[in-house]
């Protein structure tokens, strides 16, 4: 009976441990999506020779200023043939013009020109991210008689979802089409998005790096930049208006979508986590109503386009603060704009446009739940009392000497005073007086103990706190460059190298299909004093194998061992659990360090991108005898947010 029962044991351990080693299933990816054309061989061939010999001529101009305007066109053939995205016999020819661009302009930057530059008319350019070093493509309309010599308004344009529009068919439409809008007095930049993510994540950060890019080619008057988009365009215009509107002199959103819940028409018992209903918040437009008065918005709907609903939803938060939304909506029109209403639209704006901006605003307001997005004109919000609730400022100038400011959840903030030099500041009923004569100083500080305290120098805090840029969620450090950092060493627990094997090479395929870029690497052992300084850190593996977060478990509030990992009272095994969280770097506190993961939302949220949101707060503990699939990582145990001086 004994021996029977040690046999049975033995069995059990054995189809355990191998049922532990099988291969996980791969994630079927939904963008952009898998092809049924079949390249023909001897045309791949010819693709990859050509391929090959432009990336041999690029190389040579790597550091040229102009670099991403020639290899953005290299990369949309490179991620087209390594992706799988040749959906017809079309593409090749447009596999071929861009080869043919990519090697015109390498060979015009090797002899020190830039002819493109003077080109007027439709073109493609490329800038370098920041984010990953990668080339992305962005758009140009430039009407022929426009005088470049002179500062020019900006409209810029956000196109609509495309599952197949990736880079080399962005890079044909944005060669051969104007598109919906092109004023003959403005320059039209259209932003690729880094394809379909809505203008979010990193889509979002190529909008406003796009528009720098831009600005440094060209003379824009930076008091004349319109924001405009249509369809998932117009959603992104919508939380990309809200987030940033002191960079815009008007926007116009037509139709898209503001928020999460109401869009997808989800009832409260079908809700997801109340973490994930919070992390809503980073891109749900009401959320953010009030920065929206710091300009003119024109929304557009068509009458029986069922995304009305999102400037329904948004003209109700406007009448929640006591505004009146301007909805054009087109006459028995559906997902299209109406001519004469978008003729209607275009002249609202043009006459913004012409207005533009105040060089410094006499009234500001801002609402934001997190500092990610607490900066408009002149207030910046530098500390919250508790991020994810709503939190506000209203500043106006009464007269030259009277600064009058209301808040809400704001515990620190930074006000650039402009030319004022002696005046009185009343914030929430407490005053202070306030002489700058004398003094070059343009800004002030106030931050909130028991009471309101006013200085002229920002006082860094002696301890952690969640600050702009350090406030968190996971999904946070991919909006600045980082730097991915893999394990040399191997888990003795093999469910645990199983995960991180599959989990490291689902974000390096993730990231370059569905982010458009290629993941920045290094070894633990390879990283520098120089890395550290530059980039998030996210780091993959465990204490035992990768040596960067053994340098670091120690500073976290986060205990690893053998048996039990631990994040304040919150335990699990380690046998059958990763922790998967965000925090300062130690190395450097002024970069986040990330543990074993990437962008948290994943495959099946694709299919609509008012699910790419933030799906994991700051930590999460991931069961993961539960294989990855296209909505998690792992069964999540338990998962929450730090407090605002970075504590579970």
């Amino acid at each position: 009976m004994f021996r029977s029962s040690i046999c049975l044991a033995l069995v059990a351990f054995f189809f355990s441990f191998a049922a532990a080693q099988d291969p996980i299933q791969p994630i079927p990816r939904r963008l952009p999506p898998k092809s049924s054309y079949q390249l023909p061989e001897k045309t791949e061939k010819e693709l990859r020779a050509r391929l090959a010999d432009v990336s041999k001529s690029l190389e040579k101009v790597k550091d040229n200023p102009n670099f991403a305007d020639a290899d953005c066109f290299r990369k949309a053939v490179e991620f087209a043939l390594e992706n799988g995205e040749f959906y017809g016999e079309g593409d090749i020819k447009k596999a071929n013009a861009c080869l043919t661009m990519a090697k015109i302009r390498a060979e015009d930057l090797a002899k020190g020109k830039a002819p493109w530059k003077d080109q007027k008319g439709v073109l493609v350019r490329g800038y370098t991210s920041n984010i990953d070093d990668s080339s992305q493509p962005y758009g140009l309309v430039i009407p022929e008689d426009l005088d470049l010599s002179k500062p020019q308004p900006l409209y810029v344009w956000l196109h609509g979802r495309g599952d197949k529009s990736t880079d080399l068919h962005f890079i044909h439409e944005r060669s051969t089409k104007t598109g919906n809008i092109a004023p003959d007095d403005a320059i039209v930049l259209h932003p690729f998005g880094r394809q379909c993510i809505g203008f979010k994540s990193a889509g979002e950060i190529d909008v406003m790096d796009a528009i720098e890019a831009v600005k440094k080619q060209y003379n824009i008057d930076d008091h004349r930049i319109v924001l405009m988009g249509f369809s998932m365009g117009g959603a992104g215009c919508w939380h990309v208006g809200a987030h940033y509107a002191e960079n815009f002199v008007a926007m116009s959103p037509g139709a898209g979508f503001a928020e999460t819940a109401r869009y997808q028409h989800l009832k409260p018992e079908d809700f997801p986590p109340e973490y994930e209903q919070i992390l809503w918040k980073a891109y749900d437009v009401p959320n953010y109503t009030t920065n929206l008065f710091n300009l003119p918005v024109v929304a557009y709907s068509g009458e029986v386009d069922k995304q009305i609903q999102a400037a329904r939803v948004m003209e109700g938060a406007f009448e929640k603060e006591g505004q009146k939304l301007t909805h054009l909506i087109g006459p028995k029109m559906g997902h299209k704009y109406a001519p004469e209403t978008l003729a209607q639209i275009l002249k609202m704006i043009k006459m913004a446009r012409d207005e533009g901006q105040a060089e410094y605003p006499t009234n500001v307001m801002i609402q934001t739940p997190t500092l990610r997005y607490g900066k408009m004109h002149w207030i910046q919000l530098l500390q919250l009392d508790r991020h994810w609730e709503d939190s506000r400022v209203g500043a106006v100038w009464k007269s030259n000497d009277e600064l009058f400011i209301v808040t809400r959840n704001v515990a620190k903030m930074k006000v650039d005073v402009g030319d004022h030099k002696n005046f009185a500041v009343d914030i929430d009923g407490e005053k202070f007086n306030v002489d700058l004569k004398g003094n070059s100083t343009k800004s002030i500080y106030l931050t909130k103990e028991k009471n309101w305290q006013l200085s002229l120098k920002d006082t860094p805090s002696d301890h952690l706190v969640k600050s702009p840029g350090l406030q968190g969620p996971i999904d946070d450090a991919f909006l600045a460059p980082f730097l991915v950092v893999l394990p040399s060493g191997k888990s003795s627990n093999p469910q645990v190298q199983r995960w991180l094997d599959f989990e490291i090479a689902h974000l390096e395929d993730r990231w370059q299909a569905l982010f458009r870029g290629k993941l920045r690497t290094k070894l633990d052992k390879d990283v520098t004093p120089e890395d550290l300084k530059k980039y998030n850190i996210v780091v993959w593996g465990t204490p035992e194998t990768n040596s960067v977060l053994k340098k670091t478990i120690g500073k976290l509030p986060l205990k690893w061992d053998d048996k039990q990992i631990a994040i304040g009272n919150h335990k699990v095994d380690a046998k059958n659990h990763l922790p998967l969280m965000i925090y300062p770097n130690p190395l450097n506190p002024q970069k986040y360090l990330v543990i074993n993961s990437g962008p948290t939302f994943r495959e099946d949220h694709d299919r609509t991108n008012s699910l790419q949101n933030p799906k994991l707060p700051d930590w999460a503990f991931i069961d993961i005898r539960q294989d990855p699939n296209g909505s998690s990582p792992g069964k999540v145990v338990e998962a929450d947010f730090f407090d605002e001086v970075w504590q579970p």
